[in-house]
């Protein structure tokens, strides 16, 4: 029991003379102000502006690779970096400048490759994933895929 006592003595006499100094006190007005403007530069993001967003080949013939390249502008505030570029199959391929910082006004650009796979029309999207306050921006290519002829018949 004595135990007891003395250690709730000394937890009780921790609390009070830790607790002496104001915290509020010990905040410098400089160290506000630099945090202030760091959160400040946190919310500014760079913007990728595509020229186009979608391109259409047309008619082409099955199996015929097509290649379109989409021109980007950063037209935010910020150093746009492009992380990643998918597309929504295996015959749809994106080269794009990985991880090169691209400054504000700047532009760039993704080529999309397209080897002719399918039938009809074919609807493919490249998802674009960068540093822009969305995270991932969308581009789309079309193509109406014609079957060749079999000339054996």
């Amino acid at each position: 029991m004595k135990k007891a006592i003395l250690m709730f003595a000394a937890v009780g006499a921790m609390l009070f003379t830790g607790c002496k100094d104001n915290a509020s006190d010990k905040v410098k007005a400089e160290n506000v102000e630099t945090a202030a403007e760091r959160d400040a530069q946190a919310t500014v993001y760079p913007e990728i502006q595509f020229d186009e967003t979608e391109f259409d080949f047309g008619e082409i013939e099955k199996g015929t690779a097509v290649e379109h390249t989409f021109k980007f502008t950063n037209t935010g505030k910020a150093p746009l970096v492009i992380t990643n570029a998918t597309s929504s199959c295996g015959c749809t391929i994106p080269t794009y400048p990985k991880n090169e910082t691209i400054q504000p006004g700047d532009s760039g650009e993704l080529l999309v490759k397209y080897n002719g796979s399918g039938n009809g029309q074919v609807t493919k999207t490249v998802t674009v994933t960068a540093n822009t306050e969305t995270g991932k921006e969308q581009i789309r290519i079309k193509a109406n895929v014609k079957a060749t002829e079999d000339t054996n018949s």
